[in-house]
């Protein structure tokens, strides 16, 4: 009986059974039903769990409920790699809708029917606004060009549009997945063009706020810092005296910095590869399709993508999206120096450097009661951790492109997204959690400050190298003062260590 009915279900489908036994049948122009076609009972190898649908493999059962197609579910059957945490990028899965609605306005420009344009345009926007993520079971360990992705793109919007025109899933009439939403378009181009926008909103929408939110903060605190003097340290060693303000403002520069190289890199992403079909010659488009893509995304996201000036390049390398993880990897290492300065001069409370009191957000230990620690330091230095291993990941794809097409193209965008997001909502929460409440401890700080051996430095002009040098080592080995030692060493009255050794006065060039 099964078999039957599959025999059945297939015959049926060649010339188009409707969605139901109605007067006339969607997609035929509104002919008469034949009397022979069987209700859908029959058309369906199990009622209420699954249609029969094909690709060119052949037939496979497909769950009644999704929108998605054959493709997809073979591609399921195939790439059985990391489970559900493994899926294609939802902001990919968006730039997607994005891109399809862009397309099929362009492809009605040059003669789409209008009537299947819109529908593919309001099933794209559904796509675009998250409406349908549970259509897209893929994972990112697939095709490295992404086609199953595409495909699976196609076949949601195909089959979304054919439900709002009344027809059947699955049926691919009046819409056609690859005839009509991937019209003028191949996976080679239109995944490398959904990397770019995805990657181009999570930037702006994400990781540049987050930045920014950050810089304002340390900002703040290096205003709010400015007058009270501390001992430096380089090597981890003690030296000489600087304020906590300019020691925060290396951080406000460094963030200031990310932000500025983020932003250098993004014209190449606003680049997108659409329009190259499979290789980069531009195969069975129209001219100016293009172009033409290009300006509708740009109008659909309020920002500026163009068309990319070479194909190939768009197909066969990644630099853009290499440069902009670069940029981020660079960001890391900003933040991973930031995030360890604070946690170290917060130290303590008791038997640490202690200059810095930070916020206490939470329990520290299991074990050790009262333990507080510095969490969000902590985790901004992991997510640092994370972004230069992602990079290592970029890099090796994009060094990867061979011929006409790189193919690792779901990776790279995979973990170019995992970074943007991790460094714009780490940024966020070590503001909001940590930054904004960081407090100066001037009573620990002025004590460092003032045992400070370093603090000999500023005699160099009056006495020489040297003896400055005696005095300090004889004091660090004796336990005694600066200025204790310099007096029984006969090297200056203790007027004059007074007069010249003056922590505010070391403060920059005289």
């Amino acid at each position: 009986m099964y078999r039957a009915l599959r025999l059945l279900a297939r015959s049926c489908r060649l010339v188009r059974p409707p969605a139901s036994a109605s007067a006339s049948a969607p997609g035929l122009g509104g002919a008469a039903v034949p009397s022979f076609w069987p209700p859908n009972a029959a058309r369906m190898a199990s009622q209420n769990s699954f249609r029969i649908e094909y690709d060119t493999f052949g037939e496979l059962k497909v769950p009644n409920d999704k929108y998605y197609g054959a493709q997809t579910v073979r591609s399921t059957m195939n790439f059985k790699i990391g489970g559900v945490t493994e899926r294609m990028p939802t902001p990919v899965i968006k730039a997607f809708g994005i891109l399809k609605r862009a397309a099929a306005e362009v492809n009605q420009d040059y003669g789409l029917d209008p009537k299947i344009a819109n529908a593919i345009m309001k099933a794209a926007d559904e796509v675009a606004e998250g409406k349908l993520n549970d259509h897209f079971p893929l994972v990112v360990w697939q095709t490295g060009s992404g086609t199953q992705t595409n495909m699976n793109v196609n076949e949601v919007i195909s089959n979304r549009a054919i439900e709002m025109l009344g027809g059947e899933l699955g049926s691919k009439i009046p819409v056609h997945p690859n005839d009509h939403v991937n019209k003028s378009q191949s996976s080679n181009d239109t995944f490398p063009t959904a990397m770019h926008i995805a990657a181009a909103i999570e930037v702006h929408e994400v990781l540049l706020p987050g930045l920014q939110k950050l810089h304002d903060a340390l900002d703040a605190k290096s205003k709010e810092f400015a007058q009270i003097i501390k001992i430096g340290r380089t090597h981890t060693q003690d030296a000489v005296p600087l304020t906590l303000g300019q020691e925060f403002s290396g951080y406000v520069q460094q963030v200031k910095y990310a932000v500025t190289r983020i932003k250098a890199a993004m014209p190449r992403i606003y680049e997108l590869a659409a329009g190259g079909t499979a290789v980069g010659t531009g195969l069975n488009t129209r001219i100016g399709f293009a172009e033409k893509v290009a300006a509708k995304v740009a109008a659909l996201t309020g920002l500026p993508f163009v068309t990319a000036p070479n194909k190939f390049e768009a197909l066969a390398a990644h630099d853009a999206l290499v440069e902009l993880s670069g940029a981020m990897n660079t960001t890391a290492c900003s933040l991973m120096k930031i995030a360890n300065d604070i946690r170290f001069l917060g130290s303590g409370p008791r038997s640490g450097l202690g200059e810095l009191i930070l916020p206490e957000n939470e329990p520290g230990s299991s074990i050790m009661p009262g333990k507080v620690n510095p969490t969000q330091c902590e985790a901004v230095t992991m997510v640092a951790a994370q972004v230069m291993g992602n990079h290592v990941a970029v890099t090796v794809g994009g060094s990867n492109g061979h011929f006409e097409l790189n193919v690792f193209k779901p990776m790279m965008i995979k973990n170019v997204l995992h970074s943007a997001r991790l460094l714009g909502d780490a940024s966020v929460s070590f503001t909001e959690n940590c930054v904004l409440g960081i407090q100066a401890n001037t009573e620990r700080i002025n004590k460092l400050m003032n045992e400070s051996l370093m603090l000999v430095t500023a005699l160099n002009p009056h006495i020489g190298y040297d003896k400055a040098a005696k005095i300090a080592k004889t004091a660090h080995k004796n336990g005694s003062t600066l200025k204790e030692t310099a007096i029984e060493l006969g090297y200056l009255t203790a007027e004059q260590f007074d007069e010249w050794v003056k922590p505010k006065d070391m403060l920059g060039p005289k």
